[in-house]
């Protein structure tokens, strides 16, 4: 019997509108090789299911506390006291040592309020079209798609690649939201089934995007320009962060390479910072910095924004 191809996924969203055109169905890929401090999915970046704690649903170890002997490895233990959501109560919360827990899920399991939770599911090819064809109407209607993202979902690529085949068999319009830190094999293999890239450019300076994101630049830009070269199409994506890619001069950076790719580039996006992701990074208990700043005003946006379209692109901030 023929092996299927599993895909470790954290999150499947319908009706995604910010992801590609028309109504889409976005499949967000576990595993990510960069480390950008300000990520807003931090549960993307590990490759392997992981435990989530989401204290505000914690009803505290009086009341249920059954993660405290279903650990096999003594990693969770009694915590802090807090005001229960809502009332007056005290509760006392668990701690989770990371050093001691494997991830194996059994406090999960045991969890009466689903406070603890595993992110990160196997799915089959056969289980994702599924959910792909019960919304191909929406995207028949609206020229919608599939859009696969991460994490880095190229770093799956059989996986990614059989569910693209399938979809471009089943009329589907197809994206792909990747890093561009691939290798380019795989994102060659991809290129007849892939309608659109949606690619993110951190900035062109690869001395401070290694010190900031922890890899240089240099394969992802080189793989924009092949992917260019080989008739694909794009939406490049600009995170805008304060201190790093905020400034006149980076974006004068950004935008001269973009002119680069010709007419591959359909349409940049301004994507601002915002800080929804900081809760996450404390769902995993995470020691590593986060960054942290003010979303960049709108009268910046507009200027940046102004800035490219000068250079003759066609611009959207998202």
């Amino acid at each position: 019997m023929e092996k299927q191809v599993i895909g470790k996924i954290f999150d499947i969203q319908g009706f995604s509108v910010h992801d590609g055109p028309g109504i889409r169905l976005t499949v967000f890929f576990k595993g990510c090789p960069l480390s950008c401090p300000w990520c807003h999915s931090p549960e993307s970046l590990a490759f392997h299911t992981e435990l989530n704690w989401m204290s505000i649903k914690c009803v505290g170890t009086e009341k249920c506390g059954r993660c405290l002997d279903a650990c096999p490895r003594d990693a969770i233990s009694r915590g802090e006291t807090k005001a229960a959501m809502g009332t007056d109560e005290e509760i006392q919360l668990i701690t989770i040592d990371r050093s001691k827990c494997d991830d194996c899920g059994n406090c999960a399991e045991a969890c009466m309020s689903k406070a603890l939770y595993m992110c990160g599911t196997d799915y089959t090819v056969d289980e994702i079209m599924g959910r792909v064809m019960r919304e191909k109407p929406f995207f028949d209607k609206s020229g919608g798609g599939v859009t696969l993202s991460g994490g880095e979902c190229l770093f799956q690529p059989e996986f990614v690649r059989e569910v693209l085949k399938r979809c471009k068999d089943e009329g589907v319009h197809t994206a792909v939201d990747t890093t561009g830190f691939v290798k380019w094999e795989d994102i060659e293999s991809i290129l007849p089934y892939t309608d659109l890239f949606l690619y993110d450019i951190k900035g062109v300076d690869s001395e401070m995007h290694e010190r900031v994101v922890g890899k240089p630049n240099g394969l992802i830009l080189e793989n924009a320009r092949k992917i260019a070269a080989a008739g694909g199409k794009f939406q490049i994506r600009i995170p805008v962060l304060p201190m790093y890619t905020d400034s006149k001069e980076a974006f004068d950076d950004i935008g001269r390479f973009i002119l680069e790719l010709g007419d591959a580039v359909e349409l940049v996006q301004i994507l601002p910072y915002h800080n929804l992701g900081i809760v996450k990074w404390e769902r995993l208990n995470r020691t590593a910095p986060v960054f942290e700043a003010a979303p960049p005003k709108e009268e910046l946006l507009e200027e940046r924004k102004k800035q490219l379209e000068g250079m003759g692109l066609n611009v959207i901030i998202h």
